[in-house]
């Protein structure tokens, strides 16, 4: 919806239709004012309970008790502000207007419409975790005798906190194990493209290897040198990329609306990676390197 106040007008704005009871279900307090009675909500009265995102945004400073403000088309008594609660979930909370649930059948649902008097979501609070299965057990009978449907098949899904904390953890973990393997992959070819650069180096500097050798270098000696030229050039692109995730965490953070942290164990773990892929696709080239003969590799062009 739209409201509008003080010389100010917010588009797009959530209005929940809630029931008084709202605030106690969802361990939701009000930082100023109060929440709407049961007697304001089924006598349709025209009061508003404002997120504290809205009530900063249209009345700064002001006290917003008892200001008047346009929601839709609709004139409301601003009652009460809810203390600050920010994003959880995507969801902004403070970016939220609070109504009387019958008022929003009145006000705001097509008249016509043949859910014009249903309601999507039904929070319950139980007094401990140990009743919750007996409560869901009630509530399905209820809602099933209530919808007129088979208990089996019904038309409705009762969440638990548990439900939701699972279904989210897996979508974590899904979306963690794809990061890994891209991660992975992304070292992978790393490491191959390392390879590649460390085996021309090494055909280029052939005579270069060769005239070591015939200086008295060992071939534990050419494979440290080779190894450690892979090794140091991953690492290189391990700083890269560090500064690169480590910029783009602190400009998505200020930029977008999602918060990003850096774990600082993260930084160390990053360059052991670029090491160590350093070293296993460096080994073969630096073996290469190590394994020439000073004759053939002086007599090479």
């Amino acid at each position: 919806v739209t409201i509008k106040a003080n010389g100010v007008t917010l588009e797009s704005i959530s209005a929940i239709g809630t029931t008084a009871d709202f605030p106690s279900v969802r361990d939701y307090s009000v930082a100023s004012g109060r929440y709407f009675i049961t007697d304001e909500d089924e006598r349709e009265a025209k009061v508003v309970v404002l997120g504290a995102g809205i009530a900063s945004d249209l009345f700064g400073d002001d006290d917003p008790l008892g200001q008047t403000v346009t929601v839709g088309t609709t004139k409301l008594t601003v009652i009460g502000v809810m203390a600050s609660k920010g994003m959880v979930a995507d969801v902004d909370y403070d970016g939220r207007l609070y109504l009387p649930i019958h008022l929003v059948f009145e006000k705001y649902m097509p008249s016509m419409s043949p859910t014009r008097d249903r309601v999507r979501t039904i929070y319950v609070k139980a007094e401990s975790q140990e009743a919750i299965p007996s409560i869901i057990t009630q509530i399905n009978a209820l809602l099933s005798l209530r919808h007129d449907v088979d208990a089996t098949q019904p038309d409705f899904s009762v969440q638990t906190q548990q439900d939701i904390i699972a279904t989210q953890e897996a979508t974590t973990a899904a979306f963690r194990d794809l990061l890994a393997w891209v991660a992975g992959v992304s070292l992978i070819v790393g490491g191959i493209g390392i390879m590649n650069i460390m085996l021309v180096s090494v055909t280029e500097r052939t005579r270069e290897i060769g005239l070591r050798q015939a200086l008295g270098a060992r071939p534990a000696d050419v494979l440290l040198q080779f190894l450690l030229e892979a090794i140091i050039l991953s690492l290189t692109g391990g700083l890269v990329g560090v500064a690169i995730g480590v910029g783009g965490a602190y400009i998505f953070s200020s930029v977008g609306a999602m918060q990003t942290a850096i774990v600082p164990a993260s930084i160390p773990l990053a360059f052991g990676a670029a090491a160590a892929v350093g070293i296993f696709f460096g080994y073969y080239p630096a073996l290469q390197a190590a394994r020439l003969d000073p004759i053939e590799a002086l007599r090479r062009e």
